[in-house]
């Protein structure tokens, strides 16, 4: 296993239990921004549980290296996702947002795809 496919895949693990964890705790400023995008409350916990589940699942692909691929393409599409949906609201200044746990996801892909 290499060193890039240990750091790629930690990173990655981190920001996606990161973001999961703000879901969770439900933060204003979240919350604020799901509204004017379009996307309600009710969906935060969900949300959240998709990204815990992508973190937990790319630290299972240490031992089952397939699982950790899938949940690599698996945040890979969610944060597709989710800039797909800070475009379509229009919410030009936030694309900063979901860039970097994309980044992270498609570095875990990459490294993880023999």
């Amino acid at each position: 296993m290499s060193t890039a496919r240990i750091v790629t895949t930690l990173l990655a693990a981190a920001l996606a239990a990161l973001a999961a964890l703000i879901d969770v705790v439900r933060a204003d400023w979240v919350r604020g921004n799901m509204r004017r995008y379009g996307v309600p409350d009710r969906a935060l916990p969900w949300l959240g549980g998709v990204k815990a589940l992508g973190a937990a699942g790319l630290l299972a692909g240490f031992a089952i290296p397939a699982v950790g691929a899938a949940a690599a393409l698996g945040l890979v599409l969610y944060f597709l996702g989710a800039t797909a949906t800070v475009l379509l609201a229009r919410a030009y200044r936030d694309i900063g947002y979901p860039l970097p746990y994309l980044a992270a996801a498609v570095a875990a892909l990459v490294t993880a795809v023999p």
